[in-house]
């Protein structure tokens, strides 16, 4: 097997190393055209020889254009035994393309033969034929152009003859012309040209599409002649000759040597070296002259100057410019005026200090160039000295003066001379002042300055500006002085910068004196805010939410703001903005989707920019989330109202129990026994009942003790449904008490405590003086009722009282009456009664 595979691997290789030879004469391409128009059809056969169809029966043959694979259209064997394929490409739009006949061997496609296929246009008439007469060549060169690309080789060809009338008719032939490749001129050489003889010229295109020629042109030579230009040269100074006026020059010019038999005129151009000045031209000049003084031109000013010729009273072309000669003008001296401003300075009481500043402004547009400025005193100021203070090229100059002296002398120089002085006079203050000063930033780079004219009228005023603080005091300022003291204002270009603080000064000028200075500070532009406020999240609930900002506090230089606008995206970039004023520090987002995310930032305007803030991301609560702080703070709200409530209500209930005349129509006005004194129990006697109380001071009535509750226990009965008289006496019915009378103080045997019902209620009401002779006694009386009563009507004013006043006004103490059921026992059968001591007399005087 190892055999068998490399025997068919060395045959896979033959077989490799002999197809090209074997088909390289079986395959053949024929074109229906081998050049075609962009675009057309084209129809190639590809047939391959009975030689080579041994190689298989199944043959099939490819078309490839370029690496692209074509369909064919048709594949046959003709009767000869060949194998024939056509194809057709219905447009070819490539200029150049080459076409392949393949066959399939084993696993590729060999090619078997190739065509290139051509494609362009016809070409298009040649048009713009012009011819000229080079002398210097002694040949006619004609041009043209040739018109668009054809994509295919195409030939020009300039055709000529001579012709003794207008064209019409051909004498003799001339040589053709043929241009080298791409060009699209020709030159006839001197030999074959008759100079002042008619010719006839046209130029003849072909390519494989087609041939094309242009219109014929009939001329002379000679009337196409283009010269040479001529050469400059600047004519010196003589001393026969005066030197030029400034603003002139002078000059002279050769003309070409081969035109010196031609009458020629010639044209003079000239233009400034420095800036962006055009061309200006001077008329035709002779050119038997060959010299020339232009004047009108700037003094002091370097000029570049051309001629060019061409052939005089006969037909001919311009030549060419010749080379530039740059020549200067002469000086003159400047004729300009000073404006001049100055600051004054005393050093000492003789000498002054004094800065000069100075502005030339030309008189004329040709003043003369100014190559420095003198500073000098008048003569008769200070007699003897040296009157030259400054020569400076500066527009300022520093110098010191006598304290007498007023007024110093301005110049400008150059080499031609000085101008005229200008006398500069030192004014006093005392001029009115301006009236209100006020600026306004036009754009980034200037400055509107306005006031209110004094009265006299000014004539004239000085603008200084410069950079305001923190800039240093001595840092450069620019200055501008206004001759017409009627303005009421003017604009600031010059050395305006943006987002910069400047310091303006006006300062009026009159006749003899000037005003005082007034000073404003403005900013050329306003910044942005350097950064926007601080958003914060106050409160949030399901479908909204608070936020807050902190305003920035105004800064200087920047613009104010004028109003925010609040941005906000929910998860779906779902975008929404309000805008707010400028006095606005919070904002309530409504319409929020519960426990949904949010962006929010804030941005600040102000008139000239927009800073934006920090941003905030928030969450809105769930559906089921608690209560809000809102909703918190709402309930806590509720809850102090009606703890207020409360306590209001307690209050006006406490008030009513602790006062007895709001009290007792309530509920009787029982006293605690045990911690009180009859005296301050006894109900007050009201104009309804009206009785009279002995007088307790009366030694034969014994006093009363006081009165302490011995038993209290819950009634089983109903408290006031008890209508059992053997608990009653004659006493009142809501009270029934013991009466002791004797000395309480003496000492008695302690009985047992008679045993009672368990729903009884046992009062005691002690008689008896302290100091009488007779014994104590006490009234006891046993009673179901008890101690108070809901429904049951407060008792009268004296049913507690066991005192009854006789007709003559003597009290009587009140005997119990036998009948009732109240017994008279001894003060020992009450235990609790034992240690007893009868006081409070002393707060009974007044019964």
């Amino acid at each position: 097997m190892a055999g068998l595979g490399a025997w068919n691997l060395a045959r896979a290789a033959l077989i490799i190393l002999l197809l090209p030879r074997s088909l390289e004469q079986c395959g053949h391409i024929s074109l229906s055209a081998p050049i075609v128009r962009l675009g057309d059809p084209i129809t190639a056969s590809c047939t391959i020889s009975q030689n080579c169809s041994h190689l298989d029966s199944e043959s099939h043959i490819v078309w490839k254009l370029e690496a692209e694979l074509q369909p064919g259209e048709r594949q046959q064997y003709l009767p000869n035994g060949t194998l024939q394929s056509t194809i057709t490409l219905p447009h070819l739009n490539r200029s150049r393309a080459l076409l392949s006949c393949c066959l399939h061997w084993g696993n590729s496609l060999q090619i078997l033969d190739q065509a290139e296929l051509q494609a362009g246009y016809p070409p298009a008439t040649p048009h713009n034929l012009s011819c000229l007469m080079n002398l210097t060549t002694n040949s006619l060169t004609c041009q043209w152009e040739p018109g668009p690309n054809t994509h295919l080789s195409t030939n020009f060809t300039l055709k000529s003859f001579k012709s003794r009338g207008n064209c019409q008719s051909r004498e003799d032939s001339i040589p053709d012309c043929v241009p080298e490749d791409g060009q699209s001129h020709c030159s006839i050489p001197r030999k074959h040209l008759q100079l002042y003889q008619n010719m006839g010229i046209w130029v003849q295109a072909k390519n494989a599409l087609g041939t094309s020629v242009s219109p014929k042109l009939c001329l002379v030579p000679m009337d196409v002649v283009k010269l040479e230009p001529p050469t400059l040269w600047a004519l010196g100074p003589s001393p026969e000759v005066a030197p030029p006026q400034p603003g002139c020059l002078r000059l002279r010019w050769e003309t070409w040597k081969p035109s010196l038999h031609i009458d020629q005129k010639c044209e003079l151009r000239h233009q400034p070296l420095l800036g962006e000045a055009s061309w200006d031209l001077v008329g035709a000049l002779p050119s038997r002259t060959l010299q020339y003084e232009l004047c009108g031109l700037l003094p002091s000013t370097a000029y570049a100057l051309q001629m060019r010729c061409t052939r005089w009273r006969l037909p001919g072309h311009w030549s060419n410019w010749s080379p530039s000669l740059e020549l200067t003008t002469t000086q003159r001296a400047p004729t300009v005026r000073m404006d001049t401003w100055w600051r004054q300075r005393q050093l000492d009481p003789r000498t002054v200090d004094v800065q000069l500043f100075w502005q030339p402004v030309p008189l004329e547009e040709d003043s003369g160039q100014i190559q420095g400025y003198l500073v000098s005193l008048r003569p008769s100021d200070k007699a003897g000295a040296d009157p030259m203070l400054c020569n400076t090229t500066e527009l300022n100059c520093t110098f010191q003066l006598p304290s007498e002296a007023r007024e110093v002398i301005l110049e400008a120089y150059n080499t031609a001379g000085t101008s005229h002085p200008t006398p500069v006079v030192f004014l006093e203050s005392g001029g009115p002042p301006l009236g209100r000063l006020h600026t306004v930033a036009r754009d980034p780079h200037s400055l509107w300055v306005g006031w209110e004219p004094p009265s006299p009228q000014p004539r004239g005023y000085v603008i200084e500006w410069g950079l305001g603080p923190p800039s240093p005091s001595g840092s450069p300022k620019t200055w501008r002085m206004e001759h017409n003291g009627s303005i009421a204002g003017t604009l600031l270009q010059e050395n305006i910068r943006p987002f910069q603080l400047y310091e303006i000064t006006v300062t009026p000028l009159y006749q003899d004196t000037k005003g005082p200075s007034q000073h404003i500070y403005a900013y050329s532009q306003e910044m942005a805010p350097s950064h926007g406020p601080e958003l914060h999240l106050r409160h949030i609930g399901k479908t909204w939410a608070q936020l807050e900002w902190v305003p920035e506090a105004p800064e200087l230089g920047r613009s104010p703001l004028t109003h925010y606008t609040i941005f906000w995206t929910n998860a779906q970039d779902r975008s929404f903005s309000t805008v707010l004023n400028a006095s606005s520090h919070s904002f309530v987002l409504r319409g929020l989707e519960p426990s949904s995310l949010y962006h929010v930032h804030l941005m600040a305007a102000s008139q000239v920019w927009a800073t934006n803030s920090t941003s905030l991301t928030l969450m809105t609560l769930a559906l089921g989330f608690p209560l809000t702080l809102e909703e918190s703070e709402l309930h806590i709200l509720l809850g102090l109202f009606g703890l207020l409530v409360l306590l209001i209500c307690l209050c006006g209930a406490a008030q009513l129990c602790c006062r007895p005349s709001r009290k007792n129509p309530l509920w009787p006005s029982v006293p605690d026994p045990a911690h009180s004194s009859l005296g301050s129990w006894v109900p007050t006697i009201t104009t309804e009942d009206t009785f009279q109380l002995p007088s307790l001071r009366d030694s034969s009535m014994p006093p009363i003790t006081k009165i302490t509750v011995l038993e209290e226990e819950e009634k089983k009965p109903g408290p006031w449904e008890s209508n059992d008289s053997s608990g009653t006496c004659g006493l009142p019915s809501l009270v029934q008490a013991y009466v002791l009378q004797g000395d309480p103080r003496v000492p008695r045997m302690q009985p047992q405590p008679q045993s009672g019902t368990s729903d009884q209620v046992l009062y005691v009401q002690v008689l008896g003086s302290p100091t009488g002779p007779r014994p104590g006694h006490y009234l006891r009386c046993d009673s179901t009722q008890p101690l108070l009563g809901g429904l049951t009507p407060s008792p009268k004013s004296y049913e507690n009282l066991w005192f009854q006043t006789s007709p003559l006004g003597t009290p009587e103490p009140l005997v119990p009456n036998p009948e009732d059921d109240c017994i008279f026992e001894p003060l020992l059968d009450f235990p609790l009664l034992q240690g007893l001591r009868v006081s409070g007399v002393e707060g009974l005087g007044g019964f």
